[in-house]
């Protein structure tokens, strides 16, 4: 059960960092987690698709080059105008598809933190696990091809067999496996999370 709202304590200016293999729920998760902490969710794929928008793009075949220049710039704006504009108490929540062994994925989470630093946030990076064959389920869910969203099954089946999602090091990082969870479980467990850490 989530705690009740009346409840749980004012948290405010706190960044929650989402990360996990493509389909494994981030983006249900970071909506269901928003409502409860009145946070704003910064997809992974909401800094990406200004750019992808504009392109040719099925999820399958390669992005052209230079692709990843683009969404740099759009990601390095966001995090600017997060660590400078927006309002001090205003939390926000990320997810990521980064990999452990990516050096580009691990200067994407420096990137975030860095933010949260700036702003003096509680930071707290969530690791979100599930089983093989529930990750190909749910990558080939219909309303991901909507998202502009990666559908390949084969994709995500090399992603679980090669590698693991980023493993940050930080403190307060959570692990959580969702294969069983529903957006408001995995939810509930992550408030709680955030709350054991606030509290301390």
């Amino acid at each position: 059960m989530l705690p009740k709202m009346d409840r749980m304590p004012n948290l405010q200016n706190v960044i929650i960092y989402l990360v996990g293999f493509a389909g494994v729920g981030k983006l249900t998760t970071a909506r269901a987690l928003a409502k409860i902490l009145d946070a704003r969710v910064v997809d992974n794929h909401w800094i990406n698709n200004p750019i992808f928008g504009l392109l040719d793009t099925d999820g399958v075949r390669p992005l052209p080059l230079g692709v990843w220049d683009q969404v740099a710039k759009v990601r390095n704006a966001v995090l600017e105008t997060i660590a400078t504009l927006s309002s001090p108490g205003a939390s926000y929540i990320f997810t990521h598809q980064g990999h452990d062994d990516d050096p580009d994925d691990r200067a994407i989470y420096r990137a975030i933190t860095a933010t949260a630093e700036r702003r003096g946030a509680l930071f707290v990076p969530i690791r979100l696990l599930c089983t093989e064959a529930e990750h190909v389920r749910r990558i080939a869910l219909p309303e991901r091809a909507i998202r502009l969203k990666c559908i390949d099954p084969q994709a995500a089946i090399t992603a679980h067999r090669s590698t693991i999602p980023l493993l940050s090091g930080h403190p307060n990082e959570l692990t959580l496996d969702v294969s069983v969870l529903a957006p408001d479980e995995s939810s509930a467990r992550i408030l709680g999370h955030v709350l054991a850490i606030a509290s301390r």
